[in-house]
């Protein structure tokens, strides 16, 4: 993955790159702060510890998935992770899954999560995929907004099983 300098969103510039281990607890910490990941993730003991890092190191080692920051002034300001899946489905169409899109409250209305959702677009692009897409609570209806002005639209009703 090539390092991309988005549009400054302050006083420093922000890139995106790909994340390292070093990362971890700062994207831990974006996807719980929010109302929703805050009853769901977070670091409590070291068993929270080992499952984040055994998730990252899974992430890192497998071509098909890519976990990015976006970094400003060595701070972790965003985040998400871009997931290639192949199918049988659509004549064998490539497809990308954009996943865990955060961006720190301090940024948000800066553009950034713009620049970020863009360049996981292109990248899809880039790697041959026929289409994007992701997953988004209902009750996030800002989200909602946010991915339909990028083009996104609801096509199909999600459903999830937890285990």
């Amino acid at each position: 993955m090539e390092t991309l300098t988005l549009p400054a969103a302050g006083v420093h510039p922000v890139v995106l790159r790909p994340a390292k281990a070093n990362d971890v607890a700062a994207i831990v910490a974006l996807i719980a702060a929010d109302q929703l990941g805050a009853t769901r993730d977070g670091v409590r003991d070291h068993s929270d510890v080992a499952a984040y890092t055994a998730a990252f190191r899974a992430i890192d080692a497998d071509p098909a998935h890519l976990l990015v920051v976006a970094e400003s002034a060595s701070d972790i300001v965003g985040t998400m992770q871009l997931s290639f899946l192949p199918g049988l489905a659509r004549r064998g169409a490539l497809r990308a899954q954009i996943e865990a899109v955060r961006v720190a409250e301090s940024f948000r209305g800066s553009g950034l999560g713009t620049a970020m959702m863009r360049w996981a677009i292109d990248e899809a692009r880039r790697r041959g995929c026929a289409l994007v897409q992701l997953t988004s609570d209902k009750s996030r209806t800002d989200a909602h907004r946010f991915y339909q002005r990028l083009g996104f639209v609801a096509t199909h009703e999600g459903m999830k099983l937890q285990l």
